[in-house]
């Protein structure tokens, strides 16, 4: 079993998770780790994270607000890989183990579509499917900033499904067993569409409040069943 803890869109607010993070194998940070990804947010974020030493493995991806690493990449990954236990994704595969055949895959992208005027967007159709098509096949966890469409989407109140429709066509393609994501703060929760385990895991709620509590499994990346702990 691999036990993994998934949060989302801290903006900031990570040490609110003080105590909330039980330990394991793997944490995962679906982005937006800051207000606008300024240089000193970049660095506490990575600080806090990096001390965090409850965990084998630490990944994280951008999200909209997280415009240091769309805008200044090359100072921002500067930062990152100052800190040793850290992994950042950026369109970027992770494996976890040796050999190819047998590792784990984790694949993470910040794209989402069109969405005001902040970073890592991109317009629905094939202005974001070049992106979503870089996700290899065998990918067996997926970290996203966004959701796919019709998939815990909805914000509070609009009945609208905010989520990509170009990244459900390729979840249904290359069926990753876990699909970890957050941006829409109100989809918080899980949905298993009977072949990919979707989480989002945000944090916060509409007004930027701490409101949801990370999410932590036991999965089997055998047979991808899950449990819920805690």
């Amino acid at each position: 079993m691999t036990r993994i803890t998934m949060i989302s869109d801290t903006h900031n607010k990570h040490n609110a998770l003080k105590g909330l993070l039980p330990g394991g194998d793997i944490l995962v940070h679906s982005g937006d780790i800051s207000s606008m990804g300024y240089e000193h947010e970049i660095k506490s974020f990575c600080k806090w994270f990096n001390n965090i030493d409850s965990y084998s493995l630490k990944i994280f991806i951008a999200g909209n607000h997280d415009w240091g690493f769309q805008d200044n990449y090359n100072k921002s990954i500067e930062i990152v890989k100052s800190y040793e236990n850290i992994i950042y994704l950026q369109d970027d595969l992770h494996l976890i183990g040796d050999n190819y055949s047998t590792a784990i895959k984790v694949w993470g992208s910040p794209w989402q579509p069109m969405f005001c005027n902040w970073a890592f967007n991109a317009q629905r159709g094939e202005d974001i499917k070049q992106h979503w098509d870089k996700i290899p096949m065998n990918t067996d966890i997926l970290i996203t900033h966004g959701p796919s469409f019709g998939i815990l989407d909805k914000v509070i109140g609009i009945n609208d499904n905010l989520g990509c429709e170009e990244l459900a066509k390729r979840i249904e393609i290359v069926k990753p067993k876990l699909h970890i994501f957050g941006h829409i703060h109100s989809g918080y929760g899980y949905n298993f569409d009977g072949q990919t385990h979707h989480f989002n895991t945000s944090i916060l709620n509409e007004k930027y409040e701490y409101e949801y509590k990370p999410m932590t499994i036991d999965w089997n990346p055998d047979n991808n069943e899950i449990k819920f702990i805690g």
